[in-house]
């Protein structure tokens, strides 16, 4: 599955324990990533700076759905099932 541009979910709903330049404690679920600029395109994809976390993240239609809606639920759900 390809990531679908402009969807942000994974970059808003899950917690990062690992430091994000301009967020270096991570971010809390639900907390929009500091990174995500308007179009909620990461700009620093590809980047070494980018979590490994987040490099290492592939989209998978269990985890992101159909719509950027229906990723930011199941995101969610999971974030509170693993919280």
């Amino acid at each position: 599955m390809q990531c679908r541009l402009g969807c942000g979910a994974c970059c808003i709903a899950p917690s990062i324990s690992a430091s994000i330049p301009g967020m270096p404690n991570g971010k809390p679920a639900g907390v929009r990533c500091i990174q995500l600029d308007e179009n909620n395109l990461c700009k620093i994809f590809g980047q070494p700076e980018r979590p490994a976390v987040c490099s290492h993240f592939k989209p998978d239609i269990d985890v992101c759905g159909d719509s950027n809606e229906q990723a930011m639920t199941i995101i969610t759900e999971l974030e509170n099932l693993t919280s």
